[in-house]
């Protein structure tokens, strides 16, 4: 697929939820926001037609996001579905990896390739700190769990002020340095203001470059993570969905008033 600009259009990442068991503070407020109803939430059948049908368009690479992934319940059968689509070359998950020493063997068995791992911080209390009381501890165990299960590479993506310079930045750094990670660093965004830049180590956030659209977890097509843009796949259908957004993906990002929880950074 090519978009109006000659992008080719070939990753969508999936929203599977929009709840998450960590609260960062550059995420969401402390006390949470409110959770979208059970029925508007995409069922895995909904997930994996409009997956299959951005394949048969000419996606290519799937990744699939929350929220955190991993507290959506039967999370390894929808994985099972979405593996089984042929066309998908790359597979793989961004995860806070607060659950992934329990789940990566199933994902893994389950088809998943890769995952992608939040880690601000190293220090068990900064850690804290950032995400309101999470155990690093544990991400570091469903860190070791994922390569045990071939789940390879694993990448890190570390939240930054402005700077890999930072403190948290270096140690996070360090250590995919010691254990043979890559790591990519993510200035803070700001969707109101649209508040963006190009991931170093990666190329996210390079508007001449992008090549994804978004499927949230509430069933829309979104062209742009800077955008409010929206097709829904249930009023639309898949096909005519993702084709919408396709045509009105725009040159370059500019505001949104979505949350990161729903649509997935």
């Amino acid at each position: 697929m090519f978009d109006r600009f000659n992008r080719q259009i070939d990753y969508l990442r999936i929203s599977v939820t929009d709840k998450c068991n960590l609260r960062c503070i550059y995420c969401m407020p402390k006390n949470g926001v409110p959770i979208i109803r059970h029925e508007d939430v995409l069922r895995f059948e909904e997930i994996a037609d409009v997956a299959k049908t951005a394949v048969e368009l000419g996606v290519t690479k799937v990744r699939v996001t929350g929220g955190e992934p991993l507290v959506r319940r039967g999370i390894a059968t929808l994985i099972g579905m979405l593996s089984a689509i042929e066309g998908i070359a790359d597979f793989g998950m961004t995860t806070n990896a607060t659950r992934l020493a329990e789940f990566a063997r199933p994902l893994a068995e389950a088809g998943l390739h890769r995952v992608n791992v939040s880690l601000d911080a190293i220090d068990p209390g900064r850690y804290a700190a950032i995400t309101r009381g999470g155990d690093v501890q544990t991400v570091l165990d469903g860190i070791r769990a994922a390569r045990e299960a071939g789940l390879d590479p694993v990448k890190l993506n570390c939240v930054i002020q402005e700077t890999p310079d930072e403190p948290d930045a270096r140690a996070v750094a360090a250590y995919a340095a010691e254990e043979g990670f890559e790591v990519r660093f993510i200035r803070r965004m700001n969707l109101e203001i649209g508040d963006f830049s190009i991931v170093v180590g990666g190329t996210g956030g390079d508007c001449a470059r992008c090549n994804r659209l978004r499927l949230s977890c509430d069933g829309m097509i979104r062209p742009c993570l800077f955008n409010d843009l929206r097709f829904s796949v249930r009023a639309l259908g898949p096909r005519e969905a993702i084709l919408q957004a396709l045509a009105s993906k725009p040159l370059c990002g500019e505001t949104s008033q979505s949350r990161f929880n729903t649509i997935g950074g």
